[in-house]
């Protein structure tokens, strides 16, 4: 009787599919084995590509004679620490028990890689093999992805945009890293005080050196430049509020060369003549505009968005990020964490309210069970279908991380980190099911002379979703002048006249970029480096971006690792060393165009066009083998 075969990317998943499969027990050498099933893993990668001195000895020297190296044929070589799992591999896919073969390695790009390796590797053919593909690591999941599991062949595209990848960082690393060490490595050695130098460079990991190095000498080159603004205070000595002048083209000063803004002057001296000019003058209520606004919850987490929110609120690397969501999924308390994705399936979305009652009997927290209990009491609807937080066109491979309801039997053993990462996910997830937050907001324009001062008031008069997300107190501390601000302004009327208490002066002054820090910059890479602070917008304009959600982090870590940035411990301020800022300079002078995240992120959307089968792989492969080619001609030339 012929047996199934199931190979997942990790031991620990491997564990997971016995349990289901009813056949933990029978655990051996590098697999597990029942009557009907045999499971065995990866350990990561088995089997990588091949450095060029495999395809002649000659090439292990960096000479300008032996670039570019573009190889017809492309080696491959097992990885020697796990030669022997790689065997184990090899030895179960050849069985000739083996029937059906079961593709459970991470369902996404690099994880359809890490098998089609192996398989290619070995050479095996004529074989049925399918794919599971799976949202979370819970009993039910598994058994649907066995269930559902569909030919590999369907997955040709992905693969074949994963091998494209590949070649891609190899040909743009190999050929670019040994063409800039020949030409500038012993001056920049001499530069930096070291012996010798080697320029490491990278499709993706060179850009962001270059985002990190431009921010730095903006901030670095930046002059604080003073202006002066001009703040009246009107209403009664005990009820006053302030209010800030603006220009309009009624203005005394409209286009005048002494500003420096709608709102500010060049010259102290001239902000002072013009408060004297208004000297008892009266002032006027111009219009009162009165609004209610309501603010929806954020869209739930992708892998991006909780780098960032870590990053902030526990001060930890993306990296560090990645490996404690890829943790709470392994122990099946999350949903798949190598997602762009930020919204639902319409399909999940109609059977969310297991996700609630999973977490309403089984996470043992205070604070969660107060937020689940007031959306019993309050009635809060459960149906997401038709709101934001369902889009089945805004899902590629997989939804946004939300928290399975499952897997509280693992969660008192995590560490403290673990438990408070997972609980910003729950409530980040319960929070779409609150009402909006409500805001009431008066604006009042005030003239004096044909000059306009503006003010405003706003307050949360509902909490709504900010209950769960942001302190409460906090919130209301931060918003009582602003309630105290709105009583004076509910009390204007419109063509009223109105005391002016006082004019003053207020300086303020330019400032300059912040640096990135570990989160802001994995943002800015989703975003092809744009660093959009507005949440909206950042979902709005998101499309291809520099890397992928699975290696951004590593990235980063690179470049922290062979000395190219430091990301600063306590704060994630990330900086570039002497020797990155030489690098960039290196390459701004030799090749600028690979410090353009608009360049990077067109390869990018290049391969995700292939994964759709948009493009054939030969096309997307001669356009990469025609720039190599041409930018080291130029750069020969040029040398």
């Amino acid at each position: 009787m012929s047996k199934n075969l199931l190979i997942t990317e990790k031991p620990s998943v491997a564990v997971e599919f016995a349990k289901v499969l009813n056949c933990e027990k029978n655990r051996k050498d590098g697999y597990i084995e029942s009557e009907n099933w045999i499971i065995t893993w990866c350990v990561g990668h088995l089997v990588t590509m091949s450095y060029p001195e495999k395809y002649d000895e000659n090439l292990k020297f960096w000479r300008l004679d032996t670039l570019p190296f573009m190889p017809k044929e492309y080696k491959y070589e097992i990885i020697p620490n796990v030669e022997k799992q790689y065997n184990i591999v090899k030895s179960l896919l050849l069985r000739e028990d083996v029937g059906c073969i079961y593709v459970a390695t991470d369902s996404g790009r690099e994880g359809e890689y890490i098998y089609r390796l192996v398989e290619n590797q070995i050479g095996l053919k004529e074989k049925q093999r399918k794919r599971v593909w799976i949202d979370s690591q819970t009993e039910e999941e598994i058994k649907r992805g066995i269930k559902e599991a569909k030919d590999l062949e369907e997955y040709d595209s992905l693969c074949n945009s994963a091998y494209l990848r590949a070649k891609e960082d190899y040909l743009i690393g190999i050929n670019f890293s040994r063409l800039l060490s020949i030409i500038y490595g012993r001056r920049m050695a001499k530069e930096i005080g070291e012996e010798k130098v080697s320029i490491s460079i990278g499709r993706v990991m060179t850009c962001v050196l270059g985002m990190v190095v431009q921010r730095e000498r903006e901030i670095k080159n930046f002059v604080k430049t003073p202006y002066y603004k001009i703040i009246g205070e009107f209403g009664e000595e005990n009820s006053s509020f302030k209010a800030e002048w603006k220009v309009t083209e009624n203005s005394s000063v409209y286009e005048s060369p002494k500003l420096y803004n709608e709102a500010g002057f060049k010259k102290e001296a001239d902000a002072k003549e013009f408060i004297y000019n208004l000297k008892d003058k009266k002032a006027v209520i111009l219009d009162i505009k009165k609004t209610k606004t309501k603010e929806n919850a954020p869209l739930l987490f992708n892998l991006a968005e909780i780098q960032n929110e870590a990053s902030k609120k526990f001060k930890i690397k993306p990296d560090e990020t990645l490996e404690i969501i890829q943790n709470l999924y392994e122990k099946k308390l999350v949903t798949y964490p190598r997602t762009d994705a930020r919204v639902l399936s319409t399909a999940i979305a109609k059977v969310i309210s297991k996700n609630l009652n999973g977490i309403a009997k089984g996470f043992k927290d205070e604070e969660i069970q107060g937020y689940i209990k007031k959306m019993v009491e309050e009635k809060y609807s459960t149906n997401l279908v038709g709101t934001k937080y369902v889009n089945d066109s805004k899902i590629t491979d997989h939804y946004a991380i939300i928290p399975t309801g499952q897997g509280f039997e693992n969660y008192n053993n995590l560490p403290n980190l673990q438990k408070q990462v997972y609980k910003v996910i729950v409530k980040r997830f319960l929070s779409i099911f609150y009402p909006p937050a409500e805001y009431s907001k008066i604006s009042a324009t005030i003239e004096v002379e044909k000059e306009q001062f503006n003010a405003s008031g706003k307050v949360c008069e509902k909490l709504g979703y900010l209950e769960i997300v942001k302190s409460k107190l906090k919130e209301e501390a931060k918003e009582e002048p602003e309630q105290n601000s709105l009583e004076i302004l509910k009390k204007l009327k419109k063509g009223q006249e109105i005391k002016v208490i006082n004019y003053e002066i207020k300086t303020s002054e330019t400032t300059p970029p912040t640096r990135y820090n570990s989160g802001s910059m994995i943002l800015a890479m989703e975003n092809a480096g744009k660093l959009i602070e507005e949440e909206e917008l950042r979902e709005q304009i998101k499309g291809a971006g520099i890397g992928t959600s699975a290696t951004r982090a590593e990235i980063m870590k690179k470049l922290e690792r062979i000395g190219y940035i430091v990301i600063n411990s306590k704060t994630q301020i990330i900086t570039p060393t002497v020797k990155g800022e030489k690098i960039y300079d290196v390459v701004y002078n030799s090749m600028p165009d690979m410090l353009n995240p608009k360049l990077t992120a067109s390869w990018e959307k290049g391969l995700e066009m292939v994964a759709k089968k948009e493009i054939e792989p030969e096309e997307f492969m001669t356009k990469l083998e025609s720039y190599i080619n041409s930018k080291f001609n130029k750069l020969v030339i040029k040398r």
